[in-house]
């Protein structure tokens, strides 16, 4: 486990002890479908805290997982995993995620991993400190970091006076967000709507204007993630200072990002998983939010696009890879 996963984990850790050799009386079936596949960072994070927590495929935990090439897909693949007899669903990713789920099933409990809406808001639970009906877990907003992102962008370059925003569906909430505060910070917005897959970002490039090309913010949407090489190769190529999701989005090439680790919110989602898997209710376990943020910064890729990043910046990275 890498210490930006441990830091969010441990408080939760510490919070739910286990009980002495508590275990589900049966095999554990958790289902859930998600426009990512298996493979991706997120999901063997959650896999890997499930083997911390006692959790062997094919011995006590059955991990049903069907990957789904579209939203439109969610309801019916939900409710797929809840006539395969799951015990637990694990709705993750943007609002229709949940609300799919919670059409699927009114009566197995729901750990949500929620990104970019809020669930209390939204009328899904109560509050975060004593949900109520089936539904607990994780939630983060990144509505609330729009913000800050232009922030950084205009911190690390001074002469930024256009973003190209690249959105879809899931991400019009935070769209929306980077409309409010882009006046405040002296920023024009350049939008781009994704509407049908796969994403043709030449097209999309094509319908900015050229001197608006220099600056890309491409987030909050679970398709931006899942095409991040694609992203960040698509960005160099067009010698655009691209500020993307995740972590994974830099390793992957891009060059700035600034949230929470995604990886460490599905090990902790797995925590919630345990506890329901071994008595507790879901209206017992208040929803978490990370209370870590790291900025990342992909010096490789700053030298390949000829730019420098500010000191002061590269200071304040929790993460620089060179």
């Amino acid at each position: 486990m890498t210490r930006r996963d441990f830091i969010l984990l441990v408080g939760s850790a510490a919070a739910w002890p286990r009980m002495a050799g508590a275990q589900p009386a049966k095999m554990l079936r958790v289902g859930t479908a998600n426009v990512q596949s298996r493979s991706a960072p997120q999901w063997v994070a959650f896999e890997r805290r499930m083997a911390e927590l006692g959790y062997q495929e094919g011995r006590n935990f059955t991990f049903d997982f069907m990957q789904i090439s579209g939203t439109e897909a969610w309801e019916a693949s939900y409710r797929e995993a809840v006539a395969r007899k799951a015990d637990i669903i694990v709705a993750a990713g943007p609002e229709l995620s949940l609300k799919s789920a919670l059409a699927a099933t009114d009566k197995l409990p729901i750990v949500m991993i929620a990104v970019d809406y809020d669930p209390v808001e939204r009328g899904y639970v109560a509050s975060l400190a004593r949900p109520t009906g089936t539904v607990t877990g994780v939630y983060f907003q990144s509505t609330e970091l729009a913000g800050k992102h232009l922030q950084l962008m205009k911190e690390s370059f001074p002469d930024l006076a256009t973003v190209a925003v690249f959105w879809d569906r899931p991400s019009a909430d935070y769209w929306a967000a980077l409309q409010a505060v882009a006046p405040r910070l002296g920023v024009r917005l350049a939008g781009v709507e994704f509407r049908e897959r796969p994403y043709d970002y030449e097209r999309a490039i094509a319908e900015v204007a050229p001197d608006n090309r220099q600056f890309l913010l491409a987030h909050a949407s679970p398709f931006f993630f899942l095409d991040r090489v694609r992203l960040a190769e698509f960005a160099l190529q067009h010698r655009m200072v691209s500020m993307l999701g995740t972590r994974e989005s830099v390793l992957a090439g891009g060059l700035i990002s600034y949230g929470p680790s995604l990886t460490g919110m599905f090990a902790l989602a797995a925590n919630y998983v345990d506890r329901i898997a071994t008595g507790t209710k879901p209206t017992n376990m208040p929803i978490e939010q990370p209370t870590k943020f790291e900025l990342v910064i992909n010096l490789k890729t700053a030298k390949a696009l000829g730019v420098n990043m500010p000191a002061m910046v590269l200071a304040r990275a929790d993460e620089v890879i060179e």
